[in-house]
């Protein structure tokens, strides 16, 4: 599959070179395609990755992940290019600069907002409420940890759910969009757990337990 990874920050970098790995085709949207980071993330890469310009990642990708900080979202999107029919994973949370807390909630989300900028794309909101360090390992024990999704499209959640079994995570649809309302507050909790209750980035994951 053709994947358009915009941002190459710990989501990004993540999702990108776990699905190169897995035989994907991977294409960094950057701004500086020169950063030496981005040039460590793609000497670490195996398989197929490369960066681009951003609109030129879209064009070439099937699968579109945005994985800026919240605060880029909606620029990155209107300049992102065409998006019609494209399935677009939102992996942001709404987090104020000092992750403090969330700038929207309860009423709103960044799904929905995502939703509302790329209007002509297939959003599934995916990828948030875990930490990136976890990605390529979401074995806790016996358990497989919980990766929640939500979103208006059946198609574009099969297609992400196939994406997130193929790297280990149990995965959970949740409906529609408007879940995103309740997942980008699990994040918090998550960061919450993390670094002030002192369970650590790669100590926990959520799970959903079955009957």
């Amino acid at each position: 599959m053709k994947i358009a990874v915009i941002g190459a920050g710990h989501v990004g970098g993540a999702l990108g070179t776990l699905w190169a790995s897995k035989g994907h085709q991977i294409v960094f949207g950057v701004r500086n395609q020169q950063d030496p980071k981005l040039q460590e993330l793609l000497k670490s890469a195996v398989g197929s990755a490369r960066a681009a310009s951003v609109k030129d990642a879209v064009s070439f990708g099937e699968v579109v992940v945005l994985a800026v900080p919240w605060t880029a979202a909606q620029e990155t999107i209107e300049s992102a290019g065409d998006l019609t029919g494209k399935v677009l994973i939102d992996c942001i949370n709404p987090l104020a600069p000092d992750l403090s807390g969330l700038t929207i909630g309860t009423n709103n989300s960044a799904g929905e907002e995502v939703a509302r900028w790329a209007k002509d794309a297939k959003v599934v909101k995916a990828f948030n409420t875990n930490g990136a360090v976890n990605f390529a390992n979401p074995q806790f024990g016996s358990e497989r940890a919980s990766m929640f999704i939500c979103g208006e499209d059946a198609s574009a959640k099969s297609v992400v759910s196939k994406l997130a079994d193929e790297i280990g995570f149990d995965v959970v649809d949740c409906g529609a969009l408007i879940a995103s309302r309740w997942l980008e507050p699990l994040a918090m909790l998550w960061i919450h757990l993390a670094y002030k209750q002192g369970l650590g980035p790669t100590g926990h994951a959520f799970k959903l337990l079955r009957r």
